[in-house]
């Protein structure tokens, strides 16, 4: 129930309509009126993209779409590709083209930089401080909305995985579908009877081949999603202690999810404690940015 989107694996398809969207919100109907009165129509300039931290890039393409969808003729040059870790000065890309259009994308380019590379960079330090456990580092479904598919794509840039992608491609048994069946008289809190239904039903929702999951609060609730048979179990809001014992109780017999109240600064003693995944919603939700900037000289008359 784990994946990771790797370099490359941004389909065109999918990427397009999120930087449309994104020039869309940022042109409006009147398109970049400044330039318009400042810059000559058919003027050209040269640009040179910069970090200005250290860090790990990820959202190259987006920026690259950015300005070919405003002109087609662009010439870009990358020095980097996503995944790649970046030093405090180095320039990221080369530009030249219309000098209204550079104008035009800058900041929607800059954004998805300094959003996907603030979350490969984050997650690489997350990555680093659980290096030797054996634990797997996962985002979660906290996300962006519109942004899920390029924020788990970053995620991956930094060397993390995914819990899963979205409510399709996997089951999660929660406290809230114990508590609904309870209500309607489905067996209460009852995990085994739950797991039961949940193995009945996969084979009608679409994905058959998709895994099932079991959020437990305690380890009561843990003893019972084991005894049902549980073949992966995610521990939730636990302490380092709870999940410890945790592992010494499940003996290999299922795999176990840390999540929720994780922080960044815990990740670590988390990972020792011997669970085989961490799900850390901090890492889509609460990345800083990466600090981008753009250069722009404005072509001799000679170039126009």
């Amino acid at each position: 129930m784990s994946a990771k989107l790797n370099a490359g694996e941004l389909p065109p398809l999918l990427l397009e309509p999120c930087v449309r969207a994104a020039l869309e919100e940022d042109l409006g109907q009147a398109g970049d009126i400044t330039s318009r009165a400042l810059i000559a129509r058919n003027a050209r300039a040269r640009a040179l993209l910069l970090v200005r931290q250290d860090g790990i890039l990820a959202g190259l393409d987006a920026a690259l779409l950015a300005f070919s969808l405003l002109d087609a003729d662009m010439r870009m040059r990358a020095n980097f590709r996503d995944g790649e870790s970046l030093q405090s000065g180095s320039g990221i890309l080369e530009l030249e083209g219309n000098a209204r259009a550079i104008l035009a994308a800058e900041r929607t380019a800059l954004n998805f930089l300094a959003h996907l590379s603030g979350i490969a960079s984050v997650t690489a330090s997350a990555v680093a401080a659980i290096a030797g456990s054996k634990a797997r580092l996962c985002c979660t479904r906290k996300t962006t909305p519109g942004l899920r598919m390029l924020e788990k794509y970053a995620v991956g840039m930094g060397g993390g995985d995914t819990h899963r992608f979205g409510l399709y491609d996997a089951l999660l048994i929660k406290d809230n579908h114990l508590a609904l069946r309870k209500t309607r008289g489905k067996g209460g809190d009852d995990i085994k009877a739950a797991l039961d239904a949940a193995r009945a039903g996969i084979g009608s929702v679409a994905g058959s081949l998709c895994g099932i999951e079991v959020e437990v609060d305690d380890l009561r609730q843990l003893e019972a999603a084991l005894q049902a048979g549980a073949q992966r179990i995610l521990l939730d809001n636990m302490s380092e202690d709870e999940l410890h014992r945790a592992v010494q109780i499940t003996a290999g017999r299922a795999l176990l999810e840390a999540s929720g109240g994780i922080s960044l600064q815990r990740v670590k003693a988390v990972a020792e404690t011997g669970v085989d995944f961490i799900s850390l919603g901090a890492l889509t939700n609460a990345a800083p940015a990466l600090d981008f900037s753009l250069e722009m000289v404005a072509l001799p008359a000679s170039r126009r």
